[in-house]
């Protein structure tokens, strides 16, 4: 189907994107603004608001011929949702702008608008308003509207807390490498990494429940590479992180960096793109939901953010190496 108008193309995406949008939310899509109410629970104190902004470029952060329409729609807005689950926060809306080529159909712009609805009807939260733009390129870029009673941070761990942490790592790189070399997803653990690339989790669930009664006490989204957002999370928090390499490598990650001829931990560690929270605290590690991966330790004059701990206790450094939009 060719492109209608932007005024026919608005209402198709109201319909697409409208319906239940939650108590928060007085009005959604139609007028010139979104309309909230405070964020409180039921008869407790107003809450602070947590937002936050999320960019899928075309060339950038996707390729049209990895991904289908519906795909894009849902990983842009989990994407943005995965920084809401390291806060601890409550989605209550979300906003999506979208730049759209000329060649973009209006079949393709609905499959894109059914991924975005399928991704908001997982966190309980929805699309409540946005733009509509032509240009170059595909671009989508949602904002996304949490509130926290207690938003976790980077900061506050400590040396002797545990460092555990809620969804797979390296699993989207290992999809990304079978889809880019042309390989077809042969076996449970091949289609699982696939569908980790195109199909990510925010771990919205996980983050409440990792700030509940303040188990945790930081927390960071995992999405440029597990090395590089720890290195954040230590650098902001003043610690050094330790981890367990046997913790970080699943049996199927081990399995897809097979077939791609990886090093399994080296994808754990650098792949990014997996949109897990890492938590900190002193008992993070029996969170149900999170693997124990690691500790905290004091900070070292000189030495590397993260180093992996050997089974003798030697501690081999590692590079704070991901996703850099201008490396």
């Amino acid at each position: 189907m060719t492109a209608r108008s932007e005024w026919t193309r608005i209402e198709m995406l109201r319909a697409a994107l409208g319906g239940a949008a939650g108590a928060h939310v007085l009005c959604g899509i139609g007028d010139d603004a979104a309309i909230l109410a405070p964020a409180s629970p039921p008869g407790g104190a107003a809450e602070p608001l947590v937002w936050t902004i999320d960019s899928a470029v075309e060339g950038v952060h996707f390729r049209r011929d990895l991904l289908s329409f519906e795909d894009l729609g849902y990983r842009a807005t989990m994407a943005a949702a995965s920084d809401l689950a390291a806060m601890g926060a409550r989605p209550v809306g979300l906003l999506a702008a979208l730049v759209l080529p000329r060649d973009v159909s209006d079949d393709e712009l609905g499959a894109l608008a059914r991924g975005q609805r399928a991704a908001c009807d997982e966190i309980g939260a929805a699309i409540i308003g946005g733009n509509l733009s032509r240009g170059g390129e595909i671009s989508i870029t949602t904002t996304a509207l949490g509130a926290a009673a207690a938003p976790l941070r980077r900061d506050g761990a400590r040396p002797g807390d545990a460092l555990a942490l809620a969804g797979p790592v390296g699993l989207a790189a290992a999809g990304f490498a079978l889809l880019d070399r042309g390989m077809s997803p042969a076996g449970a653990a091949a289609e699982r990494a696939v569908h980790a690339f195109r199909r990510p989790e925010a771990r919205i669930d996980a983050g409440l429940r990792a700030a509940a009664g303040g188990r945790a006490r930081a927390a960071i989204d995992v999405s440029d590479g597990l090395a590089a957002d720890l290195a954040h999370l230590a650098r902001a928090s003043g610690v050094r992180v330790l981890l367990d390499p046997a913790a970080l490598v699943s049996a199927d990650l081990r399995e897809a960096a097979a077939l791609i001829g990886a090093d399994a931990l080296e994808l754990a560690l650098h792949g990014g793109e997996d949109y897990a929270v890492a938590v900190a605290g002193p008992d993070v590690g029996s969170l149900p939901g999170f693997v124990a991966i690691g500790r905290c330790a004091p900070r070292e004059e000189g030495a590397s953010a993260v180093a992996l701990l050997g089974p003798e206790g030697q501690l081999t450094s590692v590079e704070a190496r991901g996703y850099d939009h201008f490396a």
